[in-house]
């Protein structure tokens, strides 16, 4: 079958799935025999466009570069009028994240859904804030709600512990879960101060104009949320999960770790302890023979710990277009598989 792929915002993950589908198309088609058309996209700064025959990529690429609004094929829907009336099979849904009221994306996954239409996501919101109310909506309408893009970006994590870890009871997780205060622990450890180093994130563009989400531990505390929900299978809110940022890391604390061997880490964990499910986020002193330690710069690592392969760690991108935009990727290719 030919999947039809809707794109609810067009920024950086939506133009990153895009540049991947069009450059690996031959070779999606060969290997997976994965075949599509992007046939609606809505932005609330390039608009909204639908072709139920398939939309022009690099008309949408281009567009998107130049950062001007679409200009072809232009649709008067909003975004519940192009899930409900596309032809679209597939939503993905790349809006921006709201770990307080889940924002419009919360109702964009309830419509597609309900729909019967599939959702892939790298929104936090819905997974973090109604998993449960998602995943059972989706069964009951022949749907899937896939969500691989809400913690790692495209580092595998979600799809490790139900693949490649299946038949390994996981009893607790740990790690990096925001790269950009691993990236500024990085720098201050080399001396850099806490303004200065919060400055040069925000000018590489690893920090937000308001980067509270960030520093003060909320987006690390959403996907600790997302991780007890559905690895773990707890029912767990956002604020049950105790949550401290690395604000208060002085210079001092940094002398105090290398003088005893260790490395601060804004570190997130979830742990079943005999069936009851605990998370938190805090700054941590890890020792520098843990494999944690060794993670450096705006990268992720998470460490599983096991019944029968012990701790399994893995490490790679949190944030990026393009490796975002993979996660994207792999739910498709899940969906198609199925």
């Amino acid at each position: 079958m030919k999947h039809k792929l809707a794109i609810l915002g067009f920024g950086t993950v939506g133009q990153g799935i895009c540049e991947i589908l069009r450059d690996k198309e031959v070779y999606l088609k060969n290997k997976y025999d994965f075949e599509f058309d992007i046939v609606a996209v809505s932005d609330l700064h390039f608009g909204n466009v639908y072709n139920p025959q398939g939309l022009d990529i690099n008309e949408l690429l281009g567009k998107g570069s130049q950062k001007t609004p679409f200009s072809t094929d232009i649709k008067d829907w909003d975004n519940l009028s192009m899930i409900k009336d596309s032809n679209a099979t597939t939503i993905l849904e790349l809006t921006y994240t709201d770990l307080e009221t889940g924002g419009p994306a919360m109702e964009h996954c309830r419509v597609a859904l309900g729909a019967g239409k599939n959702i892939v996501t790298s929104n936090k919101g819905p997974a973090a804030l109604a998993y449960p109310e998602m995943k059972k909506i989706a069964d009951e309408n022949g749907a899937q709600f896939l969500i691989e893009g809400t913690v790692c970006a495209g580092t595998p994590v979600i799809n490790l512990s139900d693949g490649p870890l299946a038949g390994c009871e996981i009893s607790k997780i740990r790690g990096i879960l925001n790269g950009t205060t691993n990236y500024m622990l990085s720098e201050m450890e080399k001396g850099v101060g806490y303004d200065e180093v919060l400055k040069i994130a925000q000018d590489k563009g690893y920090a937000e104009a308001d980067p509270t989400g960030d520093v003060e531990g909320h987006d690390a505390q959403g996907k600790v949320t997302i991780l007890a929900n559905i690895v773990m299978g707890a029912s767990l809110k956002v604020s049950d999960i105790p949550c401290k940022g690395i604000t208060e890391i002085k210079s001092e604390d940094m002398d105090n770790a290398r003088n005893n061997n260790k490395r601060w880490k804004l570190i997130g964990s979830v742990e079943n302890n005999n069936g009851e499910v605990k998370g938190s986020v805090s700054p941590e002193m890890i020792d520098l023979s843990h494999p944690l330690a060794g993670v450096m710069g705006a990268t992720n690592a998470l460490t599983f710990t096991t019944d029968l392969l012990g701790d399994v760690t893995i490490v790679g991108p949190g944030a990026g277009k393009i490796e975002t935009g993979f996660s994207i990727l792999t739910d498709l290719l899940r969906i198609n598989r199925s």
